[in-house]
């Protein structure tokens, strides 16, 4: 049986992870990614087959496909009408970095909250063109999407975005589509790490900085937790444990908010008691991904130690 796989990474840092020297002799980095798809997301108005119900409290499979789920809808409509607000407000007045991890099409058409983004500086990735499943697109279908969604960032908040991340899945292509691209430092289409890890594209060093599925508040509407109390102890654990394990080995976190989930009232003090939690140590720098990604391109070249 073979030991490697060729296109799979199970060591990664195995028993020596890096360390990433943090601003300051952080032993924990924190970010915190905003997830902005509302407008973006498939809809039966924009010519697709279905309404999306994705992280919604809409029920699944009660509208038949080819019928329009206002319910779904609407609930989509309160993350980009309310819930975005309320969680902006909390990190602009408290002034705690956020990467706004938007689709596209959802701040183009949502031009005031792209006008909030631009006018706080927040760090921005791209989420793709639309709410949109990049491993059923065609290359040709793929690469027109990242070049019109950058084009789009450009047009409605005066800036690219310098991180990629699909949604769910990214194809097999990809990330080749991103480094051909050329303007992305990053991308953040792996869940494998604590920390940064470097790629080869077809010979090109390419940085990766993980997402997470685990530490994101898409577990209370699919039912994995049930109330922000258990969020705010599920982000908490994981936080302690990071921190006590940055005494030795220093790591990152990431924590993913949407505005349609965390944005609602009864899910929104997690996230408020969360920050209060992160304030209440020494040594955590809380970054942007950018932030993160030009960091770690400094401390850790790839190839070579610096």
């Amino acid at each position: 049986m073979a030991n490697a796989h060729p296109t799979r990474d199970f060591v990664g840092y195995g028993r020596a992870p890096p360390d990433p020297r943090w601003p300051g002799g952080a032993r924990l980095a924190v970010v915190i990614v905003l997830n902005v798809e509302e407008g973006a997301e498939p809809s039966i108005a924009d010519g697709d087959s279905a309404s999306e119900v994705a992280l919604t409290d809409a029920v699944a499979g009660e509208v038949p496909t080819g019928t329009r789920d206002l319910v779904a809808e609407s609930l989509w409509e309160y993350g980009s009408r309310v819930g975005f607000w309320r969680l902006y407000e909390l990190f602009v007045e408290r002034r705690t970095a956020l990467t706004v991890n938007a689709c596209a099409q959802a701040l183009e058409r949502n031009p005031e909250a792209a006008a909030a983004i631009t006018e706080a500086n927040l760090d921005l990735c791209c989420h793709g063109l639309r709410f949109a499943r990049h491993f059923l697109m065609s290359e040709d279908q793929e690469r027109a999407a990242i070049v019109e969604a950058v084009a789009s960032f450009t047009r409605t908040v005066g800036r690219p975005p310098l991180g990629w991340q699909s949604r769910y899945s990214a194809s097999e292509r990809t990330r080749r589509l991103l480094v051909e691209h050329g303007n992305f430092l990053y991308d953040a289409d792996s869940y494998a790490d604590d920390l940064p890890y470097w790629v080869d594209v077809e010979g090109r060093a390419h940085l990766v900085i993980p997402h997470t599925f685990t530490n994101n508040d898409n577990r209370l509407p699919s039912g994995k937790l049930g109330t922000a109390n258990d969020f705010y102890d599920h982000i908490a654990a994981a936080f302690r444990t990071l921190y006590a394990e940055g005494t030795r080995r220093p790591r990152m976190m990431t924590v993913s908010l949407h505005s349609r989930v965390s944005g609602q009232p009864a899910r929104f003090e997690a996230v408020a008691r969360f920050l209060d939690l992160v304030g209440k140590h020494d040594g955590v720098w809380v970054a942007g991904r950018s932030a993160i990604a030009k960091h770690w391109m400094a401390m850790h070249p790839p190839g070579g130690k610096k």
